[in-house]
């Protein structure tokens, strides 16, 4: 029983090592202070450890007074001239490492107040959200193309069995006879076919160059 209990101990102990590692706490120094921003005059409040996840970033040596000597409002808070609305979700990011936007807010806004605080990961996230989007945006759907064929009758069923690359049968029109081969009546058609054509995001249509052979 004591060796159960043992090993239940450790078991709690390695699920804890396994938190993320933004959880580990900053340098004694930088420790859980808290922080007021104002951005364009709507006040935040974070901690330096939140704002310093990403060493790199302006307000990670905001706070940390280092080279940027910033003003502060009569509250003390470091004043910041961007906008407030997009300053949220970047915040949040540093928080919890996603971005979570709401469905009105524009990409580019995150992305523009991203660059502005240098904070690289999150750059690269929306400039692939972006990406993604454009190409979901460009996938125009297909355009159906139509040929007509002018055939006589014994050439009908070997048009029909080798026409390929996604072409389909559509209609035939009987346009009459033709007295080409002596006194024979061979009947004329019309044969309509139709295809899909996708364009692919550069605008080029993904035609095969091969036509249907008739």
């Amino acid at each position: 029983g004591v060796r159960m209990r043992m090993e239940g101990r450790e078991e709690m102990q390695s699920a804890v090592g396994l938190r993320c590692t933004w959880d580990i706490p900053a340098p004694a120094g930088t420790q859980a202070k808290w922080v007021r921003l104002n951005v364009g005059g709507t006040v935040f409040l974070t901690t330096r450890q939140t704002l310093c996840r990403e060493q790199k970033s302006f307000l990670c040596r905001l706070c940390q007074g280092e080279e940027l000597q910033s003003d502060r409002d009569e509250t003390g808070a470091y004043l910041i001239d961007r906008d407030p609305t997009y300053f949220g979700p970047i915040l949040n990011f540093l928080r919890h490492g996603k971005l979570v936007l709401d469905k009105d807010m524009a990409e580019e806004g995150i992305l523009e107040e991203a660059e502005f605080y240098n904070i690289g990961p999150l750059i690269r996230i929306i400039k692939d959200r972006m990406e993604e989007k454009d190409y979901t945006v460009t996938q125009v759907p297909p355009k159906h193309v139509y040929r007509v064929l002018q055939c006589q009758e014994e050439e009908l069923t070997q048009m029909v069995s080798t026409m390929s690359d996604g072409w389909r049968f559509e209609q035939l029109v009987n346009i009459g006879s033709s007295y080409n081969y002596g006194n024979e009546d061979q009947t004329e058609f019309l044969c309509v076919v139709s295809k899909e054509l996708y364009n692919s995001p550069n605008g080029l249509s993904s035609e095969p160059s091969h036509k249907a052979k008739v």
